[in-house]
């Protein structure tokens, strides 16, 4: 066991330069490149119109069926033939354009910032594993620096936490969206499901822009915090705090 000390010795090493770098370096080009991407297509859209997606779903011409067999209305009839083929499986609709488009916009949106959120995960992680190595033995008194430190911790769990909830919410929105389009397909003569869908895309731009936000807002709040309290964080317990009592 003791050839391995050496190892997870270079190991916690590693994690309090890297963590360290992150917060003097990384952290404040974090908040910059946010801003920039807030002020700029696809997060940037004065126009709503611009979300909207075509869903490629014609409205059909209307049918008028005369019954002269006597049949009553609406009444199924079954063919029989020699000719007849059996076909198992579910039913589906057919589109005339084929598959009905994604929308492009949202799509491009959730594409820049999923890497995004799994940064700030990652980051997060190592933060916590920075603080958790810089936390002394437990002792009777002198504890401010370890309340700072725990308080430290406390918040970047949070961040953690929700920056994983951001791909619930990606993953819900597709799938409310894919339920839509299929009740547009069914009934595409009721215009109503087709603004829902229009809404919908609306509301995702929105929280897609505001979950930028929040991780901007995450890398500044741990950005301040750390960097206010690095002193504490690094050293929570003085040698000098006795000595200064008397």
């Amino acid at each position: 066991m003791a050839e391995y000390l050496p190892q997870v010795e270079s190991y916690k090493g590693s994690v309090k330069e890297k963590a360290e770098e992150l917060v003097k370096k990384k952290f404040p080009e974090r908040i910059i490149h946010f801003n920039k991407l807030l002020e700029e297509s696809p997060f940037l859209c004065e126009n709503l119109d611009n979300v909207h997606s075509d869903l490629k779903i014609p409205v059909p011409e209307p049918v008028i069926l005369n019954n002269h067999d006597g049949d009553p209305p609406g009444k199924k009839r079954k063919l029989c033939g020699e000719d007849d083929i059996a076909v198992n499986g579910a039913r589906m609709f057919v589109l005339p354009s084929g598959s009905v488009p994604i929308n492009s916009h949202i799509t491009n949106m959730v594409d820049t910032i999923k890497p995004l959120i799994c940064q700030l995960v990652e980051e997060a992680n190592l933060l916590k594993m920075w603080i958790s190595f810089l936390i002394p033995k437990i002792e009777d008194g002198n504890n401010f620096g370890v309340s700072i430190q725990e308080e430290t911790l406390g918040e970047i769990r949070t961040v953690e936490s929700e920056a994983a909830s951001f791909f619930d919410q990606i993953s819900r929105y597709y799938m409310t969206r894919a339920k839509l389009v299929s009740k547009v397909a069914k009934y595409p003569h009721i215009d109503d499901y087709r603004r829902t869908v229009e809404e919908l895309d609306e509301k995702e731009y929105l929280s897609l822009r505001i979950t930028l936000s929040e991780i901007r807002n995450h890398y500044a709040t741990l950005h301040d915090m750390i960097t206010k309290n690095m002193e504490k964080i690094k050293k929570p317990r003085s040698t000098n705090s006795i000595e200064a009592m008397y």
